[in-house]
């Protein structure tokens, strides 16, 4: 059985609105910028980059991101075991 760890990672996508400027990825890292200050202290596990397409066919990147509210340490070395 595994060790349970004292801390739950959450997550959340952001893309630019649908329609003209959807492919901006300067505005979406801005965008993301000006949400991550809005969340305040967390800590940041991992960023993703995804490219998506809409029903159209055209670019619509977005990013996920997965983070953790508490400010306990992460276990030693990667998580799966000692560093």
């Amino acid at each position: 059985m595994a060790d349970q760890v004292g801390y739950h990672t959450r997550h959340f996508s952001l893309n630019n609105p649908r329609g003209e400027g959807q492919e901006d990825v300067p505005m979406l890292l801005r965008r993301l910028a000006a949400t991550l200050e809005e969340m305040g202290d967390i800590e940041i596990r991992d960023l993703v980059f995804h490219t998506d397409t809409d029903e159209d066919g055209d670019s619509w990147p977005f990013m996920t991101v997965y983070f953790d509210e508490d400010s306990e340490e992460p276990p030693t070395g990667n998580g799966y075991g000692p560093a």
